[in-house]
């Protein structure tokens, strides 16, 4: 069977009417959706020779045996986030089912191939990304917090994995999963403008940053809007303010792709006969390389204590989360890029803001690639979300020569060999 990659677009389009709705993708991990979605994918592979299975932790796995166990590995998700878009994860899976189909009809591969469908990559239900490749990784290590969680409808997490027949306690176990596994590949949208600006379809992925993320506390002092002047207020949104406008200044000096972000400002006594009291700021920085990440943080400590000086409050920072820059194979980058100017003449290397299950997997010791294609606008995470149809069918046929080339290095004894 020769590779398809129009079937792939007509497959998302398929996928798209059977979970979605006027307001976009509705595929949210542990819904019945969600669970549809993998039935209809199970569908569309039921007729070839895999074996497949659900691990400890949810995760969808179809397996081409080879002639050696050791095994490359493609993937992505297939869950979203409410209202989201047609593309995001799901492009990842079947973009992957049609490199597996041709495979699987050229005969017997020299190494073994299989699919995985993450599980709860999004975390849109319970607020906790990665879910699936994080145990498969053997990275989950918030197991006291995970059982803690609990949706909108109070209902919690655990009790959401027990309806499908997962037992968080068992999740880890997963880890199983990833011993044979000497390589990863996964396919993504770009959810950015990088690659549209650049008029190119598709691009290679060098790793995905790293985050600091903070809750950034200004305290002053409430006072009457309208009988304290204002060179007597000690008005702590105004620090907010000044480190919301400056983290611009903060990244654009770092360079490199650095982000930085005041995601949101809760003010108390929060009434407009006040003057703020007390501003909790929420600041994510972004940045691939792991010292220019650390020194992003500091200039925003010290910029913070200065303007709390300036403003004569206080302040104070705490750590939400953080998680350490991913960077991928070298090899396989070579590989991509290889993958990407056969098909499309051109190519362009770039990080990955967006977290994704490749990261997981990298940080497991699996060497790593992920392949972008261009979004259009740069919008994710919405049904305005789109690529061009053209580009989604060089993305898929760049995927299979990856697949190819990778496949030939596994077999002469590259990547993990456990």
């Amino acid at each position: 069977m020769a590779l398809d990659p129009s079937r792939t677009v007509a497959e998302l389009r398929e996928l798209q009417e059977l979970t979605g709705d006027e307001d976009g993708a509705q595929r949210v991990a542990w819904t019945d959706t969600w669970q549809q979605a993998r039935e209809w994918l199970r569908g569309k592979l039921d007729w070839l020779d895999l074996h497949e299975e659900i691990d400890e932790a949810g995760n969808q796995w179809f397996t081409l045996h080879g002639g050696s166990p050791r095994a490359v590995l493609l993937g992505g998700h297939i869950d979203s986030v409410p209202n989201g878009g047609w593309l995001d994860g799901c492009l990842n899976v079947l973009g992957a089912a049609e490199v597996l189909r041709r495979i699987a009809a050229d005969g017997e591969p020299p190494v073994t191939v299989r699919l995985v469908n993450w599980a709860d990559e999004e975390g849109a239900r319970f607020g906790r990304s990665l879910f699936g490749s994080s145990a498969g990784a053997g990275s989950m290590s918030d197991q006291d917090e995970l059982r803690r969680l609990a949706d909108r409808d109070g209902i919690t997490l655990p009790d959401a994995l027990a309806a499908h027949g997962v037992d968080l306690d068992r999740a880890l176990e997963a880890r199983v999963q990833l011993e044979s596994a000497a390589a990863y590949l996964e396919l993504h949208i770009e959810q950015g403008p990088v690659l549209e600006s650049l008029d190119l379809p598709l691009g290679v992925v060098l790793g995905t940053f790293g985050v600091e993320r903070h809750r950034v506390t200004w305290r002053g002092q409430a006072a009457h809007a309208g009988s304290t002047p204002m060179d007597q207020r000690h008005d702590a949104l105004a620090g907010a303010a000044k480190l919301a406008l400056h983290i611009r200044e903060i990244a654009r000096e770092t360079g490199d792709g650095a982000v930085c972000t005041s995601g949101g400002v809760v003010c108390k006594p929060g009434i407009v006969t006040s003057v703020v009291e007390t501003a909790e700021q929420l600041l994510d920085q972004r940045h691939l390389d792991a010292g220019k990440l650390a020194s992003m943080l500091e200039a925003a400590k010290r910029a913070s204590t200065r303007f709390a000086e300036e403003e004569r409050i206080d302040v104070e920072f705490e750590r939400l989360w953080s998680i350490e820059p991913i960077l991928f194979d070298e090899t396989l980058i070579d590989f991509c890029d290889e993958a990407i100017r056969e098909v499309a003449g051109t190519s362009h290397r770039l990080p990955s803001g967006p977290l994704h299950d490749a990261a997981e997997v990298s940080r497991a010791g699996v060497p790593t690639v992920m392949l972008f294609v261009q979004s259009l606008r740069g919008l994710s995470h919405t049904k305005l979300e789109d690529s061009r149809p053209e580009h989604l069918e060089l993305a898929v046929s760049a995927l299979d020569r990856l697949t190819a080339k990778t496949i030939d290095w596994v077999a002469g004894g590259g990547g993990r060999t456990g």
